[in-house]
């Protein structure tokens, strides 16, 4: 009997198990499976969808290279992924030297703009602004957990960090905008 079908109860470590083993199939269903994530947290970094799928799949590449250092008992299988994805794409961005793209989205109103309307999009677009100048890391610390809404010990552990250490990068990112925008005078 040919087992062409991908059992769909295959946890992500029996996955990774697999692909550590050389299992190039079953690192493809770990792929298939966490690459629109992967692709979404890229791309809120990097606001430009070509460059988010790029960066996307070098870091599921780099996954697969190092598939035997991944350790189940340090970091769930998403946590690995996603931070090594988060390390990509910040370090592409410093070898750039440009901002990351700014986790505020613009607001799209079909509406004739009134003045509150103009007064939450210069808001909304100093905030913006403010995301794209502020340190690396102090970013991905808060668009883990704000977008993507993480909770602080699995946003830690992507970022390589400890808990302490990301509640330090949030409160210093949240007072960077805070002076931003005070500064916007918005």
């Amino acid at each position: 009997m040919a087992m062409d079908a991908a059992p769909t109860t295959e946890t992500d470590e029996a996955l990774m198990a697999l692909a550590a083993a050389g299992d190039q199939a079953a690192f493809g269903r770990l792929a298939r499976r966490h690459l629109p994530r992967l692709v979404t947290l890229a791309n809120r970094m990097l606001g430009d969808r070509a460059a988010a799928e790029d960066a996307a799949q070098e870091a599921l590449l780099r996954a697969w290279r190092h598939a035997a250092r991944y350790d189940p008992g340090r970091a769930k299988v998403t946590t690995w992924l996603h931070r090594i994805t988060v390390n990509l794409v910040v370090d592409r961005c410093r070898a750039a030297r440009r901002p990351t793209a700014m986790l505020a989205e613009d607001i799209v109103d079909s509406q004739p703009l009134a003045p509150a309307a103009i007064e939450r999009r210069q808001r909304h677009g100093a905030l913006a602004a403010g995301i794209a100048a502020m340190p690396d890391r102090q970013r991905a610390a808060l668009l883990l957990t704000y977008a993507e809404q993480r909770a602080g010990a699995e946003a830690a552990a992507m970022l390589g960090i400890s808990t302490r250490a990301l509640e330090g990068l949030l409160r210093r990112g949240r007072h960077f905008l805070a002076d931003w925008l005070r500064a916007s005078q918005v």
